[in-house]
């Protein structure tokens, strides 16, 4: 059988069949039209081994020799005795190839099951990989864990990976590749603040644009795993696997499961290319909401002004307040008004409500329309939060069904069944139940139907433990009953766009972002450390799906202050709004905000369809970072980029800064936005005596010199930015 060759946009994929079971003998860089006759990679056969070559297969398994993590781990009981056929010995039945796109049938009639791999190497060079498994026999199989994995080449020596916390999610950590298996385990029934966002072999130093990169995402937002497996003879794997509880996955005779996709790209430009292999896939997708601008893509309307009111009321729902709101925001350029928790049923704090999602008629006697009229009259969109998979004990909803709370036990609390530990003062509703998956769609529905509402912000504020329905463990139904529900009601209100969150970053993944229009990336606003957050979370998520707020003044989470530029400048590169009581907002302060704001509606569509990139600069004090028009957008605005300061620097002046990411050949003019320079006395940013001269009247230079030489940059104070504007000439 002839080997089988993906290729695109730099990536190829081969897989051999000599063996008789797929075995991937390359995943990396583009190989070119024509293969040699594989036989010549045929590995040696080392002492005191196996006494056949051991493939790579795109099935790991012990039937073939492989001492690392097996794919497939599950068994049988039969007439009492358990643990059989616990080691399939699949087969190639059929390959079937459709472009770039190919499905692998493997089997064991033996066992009685069968492995289908679909493989699709989409046009920028992402390839989206999955297992389905089907039982075959006449008796159930027990499924452990199905995984999708594949080989890294022997020169990738370094791992990266994401980890973090509430108000700091998404932070990097490196070791090296060492033998034996580093795992990344999420057991939170949801994503995770600690989750890795990718998983990341490289060669040593990789870094943003420079060395071999070979990155993988599992699409779940459920329990998962993540690991990197290297075994004794020298070969490395990483992937990914659905981490299954006791029993979650049982087929009967037929059934069959399949894995989340495992979504995987490599790089020869550093972790910026990873990020471009993402991106094209995002903005490729026929639902990606796109700038109405783009062009060859499908069109969709720019990312509108966001104000949120969480900080500026909290639960103080006052109808009269919230029209100020509303006016303020409007005055100021502001095109969406969300109203956070507090306006349903009985919901004066954190502690009761959930799960009564109807208008609380003692805080909005004439409805919710009062106020969605006063937004939408002033021409902005209204959005509204809901908790939809979260419910309190003191709730109307739980009074009457208390078997709808997912715990540990058969019977209900209410019967002596034992609930899990609250978390701030919650427990989760069984979706899995039809019933109560049932009452929480007709109530978002009934909301959607009977206001005129645009957007939800879709919260999800605790992690599942001590899942279970009906006494047995259900995150993975659990997680696929909440997918429906986002399907059915999109499927139903086509109009409404979704965020995602999840106390703020705990639920960013390719398996919700199928589902939503945005992720909200952190609950934390604190400009430093959304500096590192929004870095993290692009490297694989594009800007105009992930909120980035201005805060107020002294940061609610961390009561770090900053001042509005850089709050701005940070919260510039995604999708901008506001968390903040802009009532507030006056003077000079005002005309500042007015002035990003018309900024963000200028430059959107190039954040919103360009390439990202972001600059290894050896000072670890200073980041640049910044968009790239696309090469087809012509003259105008070639780019934008933002030189931040984090701390103070070694050096007394920065020196020159290489901007990367240009054509070569091609001139640029290169401007201050902000501060301009008219406001270069702003001696919030800057701390010299003198400024560079160039950024008085801007500087022409091509894009080779200004990858390879640079400008010298001002001496920006700890935690300020200077924003930069390139225009092609």
């Amino acid at each position: 059988m002839d080997p089988l060759h993906l290729r695109s946009a730099g990536t190829s994929l081969v897989i051999s069949f000599d063996s008789r079971e797929a075995e991937v003998i390359h995943w990396g860089a583009d190989l070119g039209s024509t293969l040699p006759d594989l036989a010549i990679l045929t590995a040696a056969i080392p002492p005191s081994s196996i006494d056949a070559a051991v493939p790579t297969g795109l099935l790991p398994q012990a039937a073939s020799g492989w001492r690392g993590r097996a794919a497939l781990r599950g068994h049988r009981m039969v007439d009492g005795v358990t643990g059989l056929d616990f080691s399939a010995r699949l087969r190639v039945v059929t390959v079937s190839v459709e472009g770039t796109s190919a499905v692998i049938v493997q089997s064991d009639p033996d066992a009685g099951l069968t492995v289908s791999s679909s493989l699709t190497l989409h046009d920028g060079g992402l390839l989206e990989l999955r297992h389905t498994l089907t039982n075959d026999a006449a008796t159930p199989y027990q499924l452990d864990e199905l995984a999708t994995v594949l080989p890294v080449a022997p020169n990738a020596t370094e791992l990266l990976d994401l980890t973090g916390r509430w108000c700091r999610e998404r932070h990097p950590q490196r070791r090296p590749i060492q033998q034996g298996t580093w795992v990344r385990t999420g057991r939170h029934g949801r994503t995770g603040h600690d989750s890795s966002l990718l998983f990341a072999a490289g060669t040593s130093g990789f870094g943003n644009r420079h060395g071999k990169v070979w990155a993988t995402h599992p699409a779940w937002s459920g329990n998962h795993e993540q690991f990197a497996d290297s075994i004794g003879d020298g070969r490395t794997m990483i992937g990914g696997s659905e981490l299954l509880g006791p029993a979650e996955v049982v087929l009967a005779p037929g059934a069959s499961y399949t894995t989340p996709a495992l979504f995987a790209a490599y790089s020869d430009r550093g972790l910026d290319g990873i990020s471009e292999a993402f991106y094209s896939w995002f903005r490729s997708r026929p639902h990606h909401v796109l700038p109405a601008a783009s062009t060859g893509l499908a069109a969709g309307k720019p990312r509108p002004v966001v104000l949120n009111v969480w900080e500026a009321v909290y639960f103080d729902h006052n109808l009269a307040t919230l029209i100020e709101l509303a006016e303020s925001a409007a005055e100021l350029g502001v095109e969406r008004f969300v109203l956070d928790d507090g306006w349903f049923r009985g919901r004066r704090d954190d502690r009761a409500g959930l799960g009564d999602w109807y208008v609380d008629e003692s805080l909005w006697p004439d409805g919710l329309t009062p106020l969605i009229d006063a937004v939408t009259s002033r021409g902005m969109e209204f959005g509204l939060w809901v908790e939809p998979e979260m419910v309190n004990l003191d709730s109307d909803v739980v009074r009457a069904h208390p078997e709808w709370i997912v715990g540990p036990s058969v019977q209900s609390y209410k019967d002596g069944g034992r609930l899990p530990l609250e978390w701030r003062q919650q427990h989760v509703i069984d979706l899995v139940n039809p019933a109560a998956w049932q009452y929480i769609y007709d109530r978002i529905d009934a909301l959607l139907r009977e206001n005129n509402i645009s957007y939800l912000k879709w919260d999800q504020n605790r992690d599942l433990l001590e899942h279970g329905h009906a006494g047995r463990s259900s995150v993975h139904e659990q997680t696929l009953a909440a997918y429906r529900l986002f399907d059915e009601l999109r499927k139903a209100h086509p109009g409404v766009e979704i965020e995602s969150c999840s106390s703020g970053g705990a639920r960013v993944d390719l398996g919700i972002l199928e589902r939503t229009d945005r992720i909200w990336g952190s609950d934390c606003n604190d400009a430093l450390e959304r500096q590192t957050i929004q870095r993290w979370t692009g490297v694989v998520v594009p800007p105009e799906l992930v909120g980035g707020h201005i805060g107020p003044t002294t940061s609610h989470t961390t009561a770090r202050t900053h001042d509005l530029s850089f709050r701005a400048i940070t919260a510039l590169f995604g999708h901008f709004g506001m968390e903040w009581d802009v009532r507030s907002v006056q003077g000079a302060e005002r005309e500042e905000l007015k002035r990003f704001i018309a900024l963000y509606k200028k430059y959107r569509n190039l954040i919103h369809s360009g390439r990202m990139v972001r600059a290894d600069v050896a000072d670890g004090s200073l980041m640049l970072h910044g968009v790239v028009a696309p090469e087809d957008a012509g003259q105008g605005t070639a780019a934008l980029f933002a030189l931040v300061s984090t701390r103070t620097a070694f050096a007394e002046q920065p020196g020159r800064i290489s901007i990367p990411g240009l054509e070569p050949a091609r001139e640029y003019r290169v401007e201050a936005v902000f501060p301009a320079p008219g406001d270069f006395d702003y001696s919030h940013t800057f701390t010299q005596v003198r400024p560079p001269a160039w950024l008085a009247d801007g500087a022409v230079a091509d894009g080779r010199f200004l990858a390879e030489v640079g400008l010298p940059m001002p001496a920006l104070n700890p935690e300020h930015a200077l924003l930069l504007e390139l225009t092609a000439l």
